[in-house]
């Protein structure tokens, strides 16, 4: 069962998708503002246990598949991201788990426009988060 959505008076869309990871603080996994999908930095967590997965391959992975979810419930592919932040623990071990990642996940170029930053920390000590951008047109 979808967990509650709300929307602002301006129209912007709170989205809380089925199979969605659940949020653990004061913020939402998503929202749709007009025809723009906005994703939440999705970390390596498995939906089904709200654990993080296991090796850092499967976890960025899993991160991005996360994304994908909350784009792909309002309509969007990866084909439509029109742009990510990776934030990274380690640039050097991980950029490149980042690139085989994204480039299993969206085939061939092009790619979407991204930004890489290295951090010093992230929530629960995670090694990697990712956020997207989607270009969906509402339906009308």
């Amino acid at each position: 069962m979808a967990r509650a959505q709300s929307i602002s008076p301006n129209g912007v869309k709170t989205l809380a998708p089925e199979g969605a990871i659940k949020t653990t603080g004061t913020w939402n996994v998503g929202t749709r503002a007009g025809d723009f999908v906005f994703v939440a930095g999705m970390r390596g967590i498995d939906p089904k246990t709200n654990t993080l997965v296991q090796g850092d391959e499967a976890r960025i992975r899993q991160a991005f598949l996360n994304m994908k979810l909350i784009a792909e419930s309002e309509g969007a592919s990866l084909h439509d991201c029109v742009r990510i932040v990776v934030y990274v623990t380690d640039m050097f071990r991980l950029r490149p788990l980042v690139n085989t990642v994204q480039e299993e996940l969206w085939g061939k170029p092009p790619y979407p426009p991204r930004t890489i930053v290295e951090v010093h920390r992230l929530n629960q000590d995670d090694i990697m988060e990712v956020e997207g951008t989607f270009y969906a047109p509402v339906k009308k």
